[in-house]
Order: structure tokens, then sequence, then C-alpha cells
């Protein structure tokens, strides 16, 4: 029991109640056969019972209990979802289409320029950008304008929100006027939803010429050339004339025939020619045989002597450059002293020379054979081949062939050809038909593709396996080399003659059948 009830909370006006010993908080948490668990305090601090303990259940049902008097009828009022601004207006822009006028002091065709600009304000947090389209070979930079922000309204710190924004307004950023002409279906749509009023689209302006003043003295008027390099530069930048052909260099040393594109550039009238990269090919990634540039077709009498081998000629000393009516596909075409077979086109320019040259007929030959190509060197001669000693060697594996040339003086030796199967003249890609030990007779011409092998020698193991599969083996193959190596008994002559084979030798049990071996020389 407090004894200084009514007393003013000042100093000597209060007692102590020596009946009081514990000053502690009650504790509300209590352990039972080993968990935790708590129960509701009953008393305070000094041991004070609670208010709540205090009332008895009467008078707490009386705080609980409601009027039972209710006016009109009871609804529950439905709570709406809340839906942020960022998520309710996500994605959703305002498209404005606006332009402004750019002087051209210093120009004698143009006062000002009408320069198109794109308008965008995002409705989730009330930002802006501006972008001018791209215009091809416009010479003027171009694309964005202002990044997306947001941009000042006035010296205030205001922003420009959407319903500032309305066409026919001028829209002045960062000391550029912008003029609103018309927006896009979605904005309109928007904005007559919110009832606001959008006023009537205006064209896009048109940029404003000088005027040519009138001179005081006739002046001398000069015919235009017909030829416009920059009008020809604007429509055929992008185009070009691609020719697939062959490259004949198969003539030279160590020379073959490889495939090229040629590319013809309308923008410039250049010419360009690059190697096509083949697989396994051995050579070194150097696709560009020919680098872009005007190739002159006839040079001016009198500068003959130019070095043009050393530099480029000059358009006083060419009289004329090619031209897209030079390269006639199937034909063989020059270019800097290389031979190029033009055997097909790709469409574009088969499109273009069907609308501008309709009287060059187009002939593609698809990609010649590669047997095709080596009959056009098979008559060659070359005497310094006369001395060249080689091997040519038959695996009886897999009927495979392979040359290996031996070193002489002046002629380092080496491999000629790897092991492959070797094709024989006038067989077709569809029905091969290979060389084999049939036609391997002293005597022989074997043509290895470019190459033309005149069989002269042979080793005792060839004639001793073909003796073995006589009935496979014409007469004249054992004959020439019978006569080659003097072996010729009349046991043989009598097993060829009844078709018999003859005892294989004792190499042939051992496993020793790998290869085939003859000397040859090329044709003269």
């Amino acid at each position: 029991m407090s004894w200084n009830h009514g007393l003013p909370f000042l100093p000597g006006n209060t007692f102590r109640d020596v009946t009081k010993s514990a000053f502690h908080r009650p504790q509300t948490l209590d352990f039972k056969n080993g968990y935790a668990f708590p129960h509701k305090p009953t008393v305070g601090v000094e041991q004070d019972p609670l208010l709540s303990e205090q009332l008895n259940q009467q008078e707490i049902s009386e705080f609980s209990s409601t009027p039972d008097v209710s006016y009109g009828s009871f609804e529950q009022s439905v709570v709406e979802e809340f839906i942020p601004a960022y998520v309710a207006l996500d994605k959703k822009v305002l498209r404005y289409y606006a332009y402004f006028c750019e002087n051209i002091p210093f120009s004698a065709e143009e006062e000002f320029r009408v320069r198109p600009v794109v308008i965008n304000y995002y409705l989730e947090d009330d930002t802006m950008s501006m972008v001018e389209p791209m215009v091809e070979n416009s010479g003027m930079p171009q694309g964005k304008r202002v990044s997306r922000q947001r941009l000042p309204n006035n010296e205030h710190g205001q922003y420009y929100q959407w319903t500032d924004l309305n066409i026919g307004m001028d829209l002045e950023v960062y000391g550029f006027k912008y003029h609103i002409t018309h927006c896009d279906a979605f904005t309109k749509k928007f904005l007559e939803s919110e009832g606001f009023v959008l006023n009537d689209p205006e064209p896009m302006p048109q940029g404003k010429r000088r005027k040519n003043p009138q001179p005081s003295q006739p002046s001398a008027y000069t015919t235009p050339s017909q030829f416009d390099s920059s009008y020809q530069f604007l429509t055929m930048d992008p185009k070009v004339l691609r020719f697939f052909a062959l490259w004949e260099d198969a003539d030279s040393l160590f020379g073959e025939n490889r495939p090229v594109t040629i590319q013809y550039y309308l923008a410039d009238d250049t010419v360009g020619v690059s190697v096509v990269r083949e697989p396994n090919s051995g050579r070194d990634p150097f696709p560009v045989l020919m680098h872009r540039l005007k190739l002159p077709k006839k040079i001016k009498p009198g500068s003959e002597t130019f070095p043009s081998c050393v530099l480029e000629a000059s358009t006083a000393e060419v009289d004329e450059y090619y031209s897209p009516k030079d390269f006639h596909v199937g034909q063989t075409i020059k270019l800097m002293g290389r031979r190029f077979l033009l055997y097909d086109c790709d469409g574009f320019t088969k499109e273009y020379y069907q609308k501008n040259h309709p009287d060059m007929a187009i002939k593609p030959s698809g990609v010649p054979k590669k047997t095709d190509l080596l009959q056009k060197r098979k008559d060659s001669q070359n005497l310094s081949d006369e001395d060249r000693c080689f091997i040519l060697s038959y695996f009886l594996s897999d009927d495979m062939i392979s040359i290996f040339e031996k070193p002489v003086p002046g002629i380092i030796g080496g491999q000629v050809l790897k092991k492959t199967h070797i094709p024989k003249p006038g067989s077709t890609a569809d029905k091969p038909e290979f060389y084999s030990p049939a036609d391997l007779a002293i005597g022989a011409t074997v043509k290895v593709f470019s190459r033309r092998f005149v069989l002269t020698n042979a080793d005792h193991f060839v004639l001793t396996y073909l003796e073995s599969s006589a009935r496979q083996i014409p007469c004249q193959t054992l004959d020439s080399l019978r006569q080659k190596l003097g072996v010729a008994t009349a046991n043989n002559q009598q097993a060829d003659q009844n078709g018999d084979d003859v005892a294989e030798p004792s190499s042939l049990c051992e496993g020793r059948l790998d290869c085939l071996k003859s000397y040859s020389l090329p044709n003269k």
C-alpha cells in the first residue's frame, strides 16, 4: 500500500515501502521435463498484481462485446489489391514524333534543315528519351540525342509530366526546340482514356532552300557529265557482282587449278579476288589473292612502260578499265597476268545482267571436274623431266598407289604422291575405275592426275606375285615383265596357257604382300 497518494512527487514527499523487498521482473519462461515453455505473468515489478488479473470475467466480457444496434444492412468492404506504379505502367511508353530546325549558314543551297526525332515518355518513372532515326549515307551523326532521364521543365526544379506534352507544342530541351507533330496509336488511346484533349496532327515540314541570285553578267555554261560518281555510290554501295571461277595456274611450277571468288563492286567499279579455302589443303590461310582495286583493261599509247607491277596506274595513263561487260560466265578472263575461268555466278549477278545487259547470255557450266582440268595438261612436254626417276608403289591391301622420287643431282627427291586411289582416264565419279595390278605392264603409261608416268622396270617380287594370279593378269603384262627380267620359263608359259595358278612363293605365305614397286619416267 502506497502512503504518498495525493502528495506532490518532490524530494521529501516520498516514502519507502519497507514491506517490499523484491523489485525484479517476473520470470515468464520455465523448463518442464527438459522443454522450455512460456507462461503468462500474473504480477509486475515489486510483485504488484497486474490490472488484467484484477478484472473479473464479467468486466472482460463488457469490453469485448459489440452493440446490438445496427443501422442498415452490414456489408463487408472489399479491399482492393495495391499495385505499384512501376508494375502497372511497366513497358508503357508514350511516343511522339517531332522535329527541330538546324541552320546551315555556309551553304549555298539550304538555309535550314529539318531533322525529325522520336520522343519517348516512360510512364513508369516519368523519364524521357529522344532518338533521331538513322538515314543511310546522310553524312550527319544521328541516333540517340538525349538519353533516358527526367527532363527539367523550368528553373524551379520541376520536371516534365505526360500532361505537359501535346501535339503542336514546342518542347525546349537543352537549348534545342522540338516541335511535336503527331503521336502513335497507343499514345492517342491512352490520353483519350485519361480524358486528355489531344490536338490535331500536323504534317512534317521540308527544309528551305536559298534563292539563287540573278548574276549580273551571263556566266559560262558547262555541260554536266552524264556520269555521277556520287549517285553511283549512293545507289550501288551494297551491291556486288560475285563470280565463281578457277585460277588456271597448273602450268607453273608446283601450280594447280584453284577455286576462287571474284567480286566486282558496283559502287566504284573495283575488283577483288579471294581464294576459296579448302579443308586439309596444306596451305596457309591467306584468302586474299588480289586486293580491291580498279583494274586497267587498256593502257594509253606511250604509257606501256609504266611499272604496273610496282605501282598502280593512274587515270591519266589508263584508257579503259574493266567493267561488268567484260565478265562473261563460261569464258576465261585475264586479270593482272592471271587466267580465271568463270564457270558460275550468284543469283544477284544473274538478275543484274538480265536487267542491265540482256544481250549477254549467262551460261553456267558448273564446277569443272578435276579429271577435265587435268586433261588440259596431258600433252604438255617438259625436257627437264628426262633425267627424273620415280618409284611407283601399289599397295595390295587397299589398291592404293603412292609415288616417290629418287634424288638425282640437281633434283631433291621425296614423296610426290601420297597413298591414294588413282582413277583410270575416262572413268566418272559415279562409277570410278581405279588402276589394278593387271594394268601395270612394262612400257605402259600410268596417268596420275596431271602427270603421265611410263613404267620402265620392276623387281622380281612383282613378277612372282603376278604369276601366282595368272588367271586375273593379262598375258601381255606377264610377258612384258618376263622379257624385262629375263626369267621366262617353259613351266610358266604352260601354266599361263592352261590357266592354272603357279605355285605361290614362300614370301606370300609369310604375309609380306605390302606393295608393288616399279620404276617410271614421265612421258616426254
